[in-house]
């Protein structure tokens, strides 16, 4: 069908445009509040792209003559953008709720990892793994993001470390990108943890001088498309020097920096991403205010995960002093098997009360910053003209519900639509 348009959303109580001037982001004062609109529609084109959205008599009028695909009648309901997960290591196998029981009796995360659990436990499972039983549960994983409202999700490999099974991981993940409804940025994370019987530098030496030119080559004939790369930029794992060849390396190749930095230890990691011109940064719950002052001046985004300073329980990135300080913050669900949360909203709900985000700023940390964080908040993140239709509608007369009821999504959403299409009713 060349003629009409593919979906008219009408006479909703909230359109939640979140921003309604083109902005890459929200920092600072433009947080107080968000654009919405009241009693509106919106039409997404047979392109899958936002044609027009307005006053619903005004959509009316201007689309009387038109045909629809698809028109859902919105009244009493909200529209918001479709959210976003800047954060998550969804291919994986092997379960690790026993390190959770592990936990709860008193082990921290570093106890557990260097007995040998944590991460190396995962890749073992993973390089086990065939690639077709990776594709079947991280397909399912999505499914369940996806259903808690989530369109746009980095994925990261990290599970592998040896070039064989990294490889494996990021095929998954090309695959998941080619063939579902969902929006994939992919990311390369073989330096999440240091293999068994290599040194920080000599695992390093192995991903420049193996890892990346081969990822180079597959991207160059397009087989795998790669956006990021990331370290594990942590005391015991990957050092300072370490950590900025392997995402200099990987800069060289056309990849964003966009890695773990600060978590357990303060590393100065904030400051080398600056330095280094790194999209994003995740965790940083021990980063310094020279850092936070350096990404706020650089327009860094700093990827906060509440989920897994409240599992873990670490003490919570310094999200207040990040916001007041204007940096772009941008929030993850962090979902692996240490941190097993698939849902934005119950992730935004954590950064209200445990890190004391207001609810228009969590919402703009899960939509156009966490976008900005992936360098995509020119095509998603907020509901404008031009940008793709992806998007929730939700049953409540306003959008705040979607926070405030914790754990409440699944009654909450109605439909999740993607480029125009439903991909999700309830």
């Amino acid at each position: 069908m060349a003629d009409g348009h593919r979906l008219l959303l009408e006479n909703a109580r909230q359109v939640v445009l979140v921003c309604a001037r083109g902005e890459r982001f929200l920092a600072c004062d433009a947080l107080r509040s968000l654009a919405v609109l009241e009693g509106a529609s919106l039409v997404v084109g047979t392109d899958g792209f936002i044609k027009a959205i307005g006053p619903a008599d005004a959509i009316q009028k201007q689309f009387s003559e038109e045909t629809f695909q698809e028109r859902i009648d919105c009244s009493g309901k909200c529209i918001l953008p479709g959210l976003v997960d800047a954060h998550t290591h969804p291919v994986w196998a092997g379960e690790r709720v026993h390190e959770f029981a592990m936990k709860l009796a008193g082990a921290t995360y570093m106890d557990i990892h260097q007995a040998g659990g944590g991460i190396n436990f995962t890749v073992e499972r993973t390089r086990q793994a065939s690639e077709e039983e990776l594709f079947s549960s991280f397909q399912q994983r999505l499914g369940c993001m996806m259903r808690a409202g989530t369109t746009l999700v980095e994925c990261k490999s990290g599970y592998g470390l040896s070039l064989e099974t990294e490889l494996k991981m990021l095929r998954v993940i090309e695959r998941a990108r080619r063939e579902l409804d969902i929006s994939i940025s992919a990311t390369y994370c073989g330096a999440h943890s240091v293999p068994k019987g290599k040194t920080a530098t000599e695992a390093a030496d192995d991903i420049i001088n193996n890892h990346l030119p081969k990822l180079k080559e597959l991207g160059r004939n397009g087989e795998i498309h790669v956006d990021n790369i990331d370290v594990f930029c942590e005391k015991g794992v990957f050092d300072l020097n370490s950590t900025r060849r392997i995402l200099q390396s990987g800069k060289d190749i056309g990849l964003q920096i966009n890695f773990h930095g600060d978590e357990l230890h303060p590393m100065k990691a904030a400051e080398l991403g600056v330095e280094l011109g790194a999209q994003a940064i995740s965790h940083l719950e021990e980063v310094s205010d020279e850092g936070i002052a350096a990404m706020a001046a650089a327009r860094c985004s700093a990827v906060l995960l509440p989920t897994t300073a409240y599992m873990l329980r670490l003490k919570q990135p310094r999200a207040r002093k990040m916001l007041d300080e204007g940096v772009i913050v941008a929030l993850g669900s962090d979902f692996n098997p240490n941190a097993y949360c698939f849902s934005m909203p119950m992730v935004m709900h954590l950064a209200c009360v445990n890190m004391r985000m207001s609810m228009p700023e969590a919402l703009a940390a899960a939509t156009i910053n966490a976008a900005y964080a992936l360098g995509k908040s020119h095509t998603h993140g907020s509901l404008e003209v031009g940008k793709r239709g992806d998007l929730i509608i939700i049953n409540s007369s306003r959008w705040e519900h979607l926070i405030y009821q914790f754990g409440g999504h699944q009654e909450l959403i109605d439909y999740v639509i993607a480029k125009g299409k439903v991909i999700y009713k309830k």
